[in-house]
This record gives structure tokens, sequence and C-alpha cells, in this order.
């Protein structure tokens, strides 16, 4: 089963609360692991590679914290697990390594890049800002692929 891993779910989970934070100002990695009860050293790591990653931006100091780098409907939820995961492969066949020691063999490797492709293409068009709670910024997210797919976060 294709499953995200706790550190990518404690990303998207960090970017969701600081997209609902009004006014979008800077805010601890306390906060936000006490919000959703990640443990803290984790959650410092995390937000330290999205950083990084140019999808945070850090502030040091005593009203320091984290924001979101873009407004959170240009931030997709594939861009939060490649920076934090790496990138998205389904089968060992796909990899940044080119091809396995069955090339030539295999039957199933361009069915598996499609299905990897379109898993890509799903998270893509995930934002940020649609996992953001409607009631937090008083307003509606846009159901994915027309309300017809749900991804457990």
């Amino acid at each position: 089963m294709l499953r995200l891993t706790k550190k990518a779910d404690y990303g998207l989970m960090a970017l969701k609360y600081l997209a609902e934070q009004v006014g979008g100002g800077a805010q601890s990695a306390k906060d936000v692991a006490e919000a959703y009860h990640i443990p803290p050293q984790l959650l410092a790591k995390i937000l330290q590679t999205l950083a990084k990653a140019g999808l945070l931006i850090s502030t040091a100091g005593t009203n320091g914290g984290y924001a979101l780098a873009r407004p959170a409907s240009e931030i997709s939820a594939f861009e939060v697990i490649r920076a934090i995961d790496g990138p998205l492969f389904i089968t060992s066949c796909i990899t940044i390594h080119g091809t396995c020691d069955l090339h030539g063999h295999c039957t199933i490797k361009e069915p598996l890049r499609k299905v990897n492709d379109s898993i890509k293409d799903l998270l893509s068009g995930i934002r940020v800002s649609d996992l953001v709670d409607p009631e937090a910024n008083d307003h509606n997210p846009v159901p994915v692929a027309g309300g017809l797919v749900s991804i457990a976060l």
C-alpha cells in the first residue's frame, strides 16, 4: 500500500496550521507541535527541511518562527512531500538511477510509470489552501478531482 511517511504527514499538517493563522505572521515550532501533538524535536527538523526547500520562511529571535514562503494556494502537497521524502516512486523500477536489472524483459514498467505520474499529478493539484479548515478563514475549499477523490492526511 502506498503511504505517506509520518514526516510528510506532519509537514502537511504544519503548513495547514500556518495557512490558517490570521495575519500570516511567524509561528513557533512549539505552537505547531502543541496544536497537533507532534513531537517538537521531530517537527523542528521537518520545518527546517521545508525552510531549506523554500516552502517556509524562518525567522530567528524572540518573536521568530515559521511562515509560509508563498500563499497557501501556490504550495502543492507534492512539493511538501518531495521536500521531506524525496522523489515519489511507487516501484523500484522507476527511480532516479535509471533502469533496473529486468530492463528489456519487464512488461509492467510503463503501466506503473503511468500510475506514478497520475499520483504525482493528483498531489500536484492539491494545494495547502485545499487542506485548510473552511471555518478557519471563512471560505469553502475546492473539492479534489470534483469531489471524487479523498486523501486521508
